[in-house]
């Protein structure tokens, strides 16, 4: 498979699962980008790994996960971080104003937590794959969704 062939396939897939890590659609293009840059650079070694998708993933996730870890001289901010999402006034469902809450709730975990319960519950990916895109032991990933699913409860039963 070439990178052309690559990215025709599975840029969309990769632009959903960003777009779920950083709740903002340019966030998650930019994300996409930066990965599918460093991914065409790097070909060779993509190409030749088991699972390509699955290291493509990692590249991308170690990036959202690293991407307010880096010093300020080597980011460009052109907007300020999205204001958390107020509940709507105005005639949308009320389905649509929890999905709004919980990506706000979302929002305000730790990366790590956030990039395990997205791999889980969006991506269906199980326990050792997530591992290995987080680069860390399975337990570390149970322990990451259990409490990322904890803060998101106590969020949810605390506000109502």
């Amino acid at each position: 498979m070439t990178y052309e062939e690559f990215a025709d396939s599975r840029l969309g897939a990769l632009l959903r699962y960003a777009c779920m890590l950083t709740g903002d659609p340019h966030a998650a293009e930019d994300l996409v980008q930066e990965t599918m840059l460093r991914v065409q650079l790097h070909w060779w070694r993509v190409a030749r790994s088991d699972a390509p998708d699955s290291y493509v993933r990692r590249i991308l996730t170690n990036q959202f996960i690293e991407s307010r870890r880096t010093s300020w001289w080597r980011r460009v901010l052109l907007r300020a971080d999205p204001d958390p999402v107020a509940a709507s006034t105005s005639d949308h469902a009320a389905e649509n104003a929890e999905r709004d809450r919980v990506w706000s709730l979302l929002a305000g975990l730790p990366r790590r937590q956030r990039a395990a319960l997205v791999l889980r519950y969006y991506e269906d990916l199980p326990d050792q794959e997530i591992a290995d895109i987080l680069g860390c032991a399975v337990g570390t990933v149970r322990s990451a969704i259990s409490r990322g699913l904890d803060a998101l409860r106590a969020e949810m039963v605390g506000t109502r």
